[in-house]
């Protein structure tokens, strides 16, 4: 089973980052919310930094602005993610290409989107 992280993670109904976090708990991936205040969402642990989640993560979809995104970035580039995906509205080519320089697979696409269309894994 492939570890999710989802970056901007929210218990608030109507957010992207919840519908993601329904989805793919609901296909059986193993989810790990990361917001800034680390609380438990729909019913999982979450966490305020990336170094503080205790397994892998093969990817982490990002939720938050680029302006939000700037303090995890080196917390990424030394972490062991696989890939980083940036959903709309998240995108930044500064901040991208810092991630695709440390050797991550860096894609812009709509997690959602990817999982009900089935190319989630193979993007």
């Amino acid at each position: 089973m492939k570890t999710v992280a989802i970056l901007g993670a929210s218990e608030k109904k109507g957010r992207y980052s919840r519908m993601a976090q329904e989805l793919l708990m609901e296909m059986g991936y193993d989810v790990i919310p990361l917001s800034v205040g680390g609380g438990t969402i729909l019913g999982v642990k979450g966490y305020a930094s990336i170094s503080e989640i205790p397994r892998p993560i093969d990817t982490l979809t990002v939720y938050v602005s680029p302006k939000n995104m700037v303090r995890f970035v080196e917390e990424i580039v030394r972490s062991d993610i696989r890939r980083v995906i940036f959903n709309p509205g998240t995108e930044f080519e500064t901040i991208e290409e810092r991630i695709r320089q440390s050797g991550k697979v860096v894609v812009r696409a709509c997690t959602i989107v990817l999982l009900k269309t089935g190319q989630f894994d193979g993007s």
